[in-house]
């Protein structure tokens, strides 16, 4: 496996996402170095929360009787996006209220870039043959190679599928962005639609066993039910606490 190209498609997508995120921030009054400042506080809080709840998770299968330092080791792959985003926004909004920059406005400024991101993470994934999908006997199913655990079986190409969908939700959210009626509506809206989409896309994967289940439903289906009513409750609040604004307060 080509696990270098892993961490070179991580870093676009960061550079992607920040890049496009400071544009955007400018369309609604916000400094540009204000994104680029928070850039670190998101990158620090992101893989140390995607490492330590795969670490959490995997703990017995892969890390009891390893060296400690094996926990650092994410060459090819060990990363959970769930964890990653609840630590990037946690320590985001460390740094918002440390410099009393507006929360809402910077989420959504940021919201589509996070997808543009992940996009390029799952491509990542593919690359390492992490987050693999379930046998599958369609045209566009794909082989991994010899080492891989699914080999020799065709299976679903789960990481294209949702970097698609990524690439889509970007799309979708920056086109909104420009008619969003007030502030932390975007932000809402990405947590409402991913959870959707991720629940989705985790009918396809195949790399859960029965344990690692809650009941019927995988890991990242039952926590995005828990962002689902993030979102919905963040789309409710911030709704009654922003003006309305005009339709044509965003260029």
């Amino acid at each position: 496996m080509p696990v270098h190209w892993y961490g070179i498609l991580v870093a676009l997508g960061f550079l992607a996402g920040f890049w496009t995120a400071s544009r955007r921030a400018a369309l609604d009054s916000l400094a540009p170095q204000a994104v680029a400042d928070i850039g670190p506080w998101l990158i620090a809080g992101g893989l140390l929360g995607a490492r330590g709840l795969y670490v959490l998770t995997f703990w017995e299968t892969e890390f009891a009787s390893e060296p400690w330092t094996h926990v650092f080791n994410i060459r090819q792959g060990g990363l959970i996006f769930y964890g990653g985003f609840i630590g990037a926004v946690l320590l985001g909004m460390v740094y918002l209220r440390k410099h009393r920059l507006p929360t809402l406005k910077v989420g959504d400024a940021l919201a589509p870039s996070i997808a543009l991101g992940h996009a390029f993470g799952r491509l990542g994934c593919l690359m390492t043959g992490c987050c693999y999908g379930k046998t599958c006997e369609l045209p566009w199913a794909i082989s991994f190679p010899r080492d891989h655990i699914t080999h020799p079986h065709p299976v679903h190409p789960t990481q294209i599928y949702e970097s698609a969908f990524n690439f889509l939700l970007y799309g979708a959210l920056a086109w909104a962005y420009r008619r969003k009626r007030f502030d932390g509506q975007i932000f809402a809206i990405y947590l409402l639609a991913y959870a959707i989409l991720r629940a989705f896309n985790e009918h396809f994967r195949g790399d859960y066993d029965a344990a690692q289940k809650w009941g019927f439903l995988t890991p990242g289906q039952a926590t995005g039910i828990l962002i689902f009513g993030v979102g919905m409750t963040l789309y409710y609040v911030s709704r009654r606490l922003t003006p309305a604004r005009s339709s044509t307060s965003n260029p």
